[in-house]
């Protein structure tokens, strides 16, 4: 590779590093072109981008963002794909269900909305983690429910009253309790 191509990719990283809230650097070494294309597929139909660059390119586009990966460095060695994506949660499921049977293809880090979170073993956690929207969700459907119960007391207890009041009206008897 010339080092224009080289400054070229660097620059075409670092494009897409400044733009997403979110990358996954993964290992795909062990897969076979087939099956890397295969994932690249899978990942294209899922909204994320699927790049392979050497992990020094990788290392000076994310230095050159200006933000402070910390320990993701760390995480780039051997063979690297990097993955861009706006919903975190996308590659995580994918990675997941190609897998089956294997760890191919293996994460090394994933950077999530300001988080670093690194090696395979933080794949579930990635997964199981709220979007911003599914948190949203929680805190409108929390504060409804005691809204809601207060509705639900008042339409009831509304209902007791009117009945006792008929009663009440109906035998002439009871109305000097």
């Amino acid at each position: 590779m010339k080092k224009q191509e080289k400054y070229d990719v660097v620059a075409e990283l670092t494009d897409h590093l400044t733009k997403s809230k979110c990358f996954y650097i993964t290992d795909t070494s062990g897969l076979s072109a087939n099956k890397t294309n295969e994932l690249r597929r899978i990942m294209f139909k899922g909204g994320v981008k699927m790049t392979v660059a050497k992990n020094t390119l990788i290392r000076k586009a994310l230095e050159s963002t200006g933000v402070d990966f910390g320990s993701m460095y760390g995480s780039l060695k051997g063979s690297s794909s990097i993955l861009f994506t706006e919903d975190f949660k996308t590659p995580a499921k994918i990675i997941k269900d190609f897998r089956k049977g294997n760890n191919i293809p293996a994460l090394k880090a994933a950077y999530v909305e300001n988080e670093v979170f690194i090696g395979d073993n933080q794949l579930d956690t990635l997964i199981a983690l709220k979007t911003k929207d599914e948190l949203i969700g929680d805190i409108i459907a929390l504060l409804q429910s005691p809204a809601k119960n207060v509705i639900s007391a008042l339409k009831s207890s509304g209902g007791k009253l009117a009945g006792i009041v008929k009663t009440l009206s109906e035998n002439p008897s009871k109305k000097e309790i």
